[in-house]
């Protein structure tokens, strides 16, 4: 009779202690967690650079043009405007050897009925463009404004707007980059000390595109900025970082 009891008893035991370690082993667990959780928090934050720089390469293109009844006219017609315009650009400072040629363009123009069909070609219409280029982009812009007044020599002339551009982006990129993510660690722990934590170690880092674009302008394009029609020019590069924070 009394065989039974003790039998029960030795079931009991064992159940209440691994209840108890199930417990206490959450618990650790728990801790655990929390900490591995408040150790690996961080913190993103984006930086960002700015630079004014002043374009050192100039380019003006300037085209001649001519609509005459025949291929043959329109192309002597724009071999005769050639010297006029050579002569114009000696003047400002152009060395005849300096100026690049491209290719004569010339294409037909159409006589049309009333139901819009082609019936026959009216005349052809020819373009021929001289490019000339110089670290002087001062000369290149007084050019290009100035270039009207080959209208007033007899030549058809039509003026492309001049185009900018600074050839040393290479040799400031890195620096620029490393303006930004200087930043960005600045802002990572000025952040940081707000809330009472500290700044850790780098995570990862996203470099964003160079945006460049004209002096005192907003622009900005995911696929990044690359302005031509400015002299002055303001370079901008944007970082996005994550540290740990303790």
């Amino acid at each position: 009779m009394n065989r039974e009891p003790l039998q029960h008893n030795r079931f009991i035991v064992p159940a209440s202690i691994t209840g108890l370690s199930l417990i206490i082993a959450m618990a650790i667990l728990a801790f655990t967690w929390s900490g591995v959780k408040s150790e690996s928090q961080t913190i993103n934050v984006t930086g960002s650079a700015k630079r004014t720089i002043n374009s050192d390469l100039g380019i003006l293109r300037i085209s001649l043009n001519t609509e005459e009844e025949s291929k043959s006219l329109t192309f002597k017609n724009l071999k005769a405007q050639i010297p006029s315009l050579i002569q114009y650009l000696e003047a400002k400072g152009f060395p005849k050897n300096k100026v690049t040629y491209q290719v004569i363009q010339i294409y037909p123009n159409y006589f049309y009925n009333e139901t819009g069909q082609q019936t026959g070609v009216r005349s052809y219409t020819g373009t021929q463009t001289l490019e000339v280029s110089s670290s002087d982009v001062n000369l290149i812009k007084e050019t290009s404004l100035d270039a009207v007044a080959l209208v007033e020599k007899g030549l058809n002339v039509s003026i492309s707007p001049p185009e900018y551009y600074y050839t040393k982006l290479s040799s400031i990129k890195i620096d620029i980059q490393a303006d930004a993510a200087k930043d960005a660690m600045v802002r990572g722990k000025r952040i940081a000390e707000a809330t009472g934590r500290k700044l850790g170690v780098l995570t990862n880092a996203r470099m964003g595109v160079l945006q460049i674009t004209p002096e005192n302008s907003n622009l900005t394009s995911d696929y990044g900025v690359n302005d031509v029609s400015s002299i002055r020019k303001e370079i901008t590069a944007v970082i996005n970082a994550n540290f740990l924070i303790k």
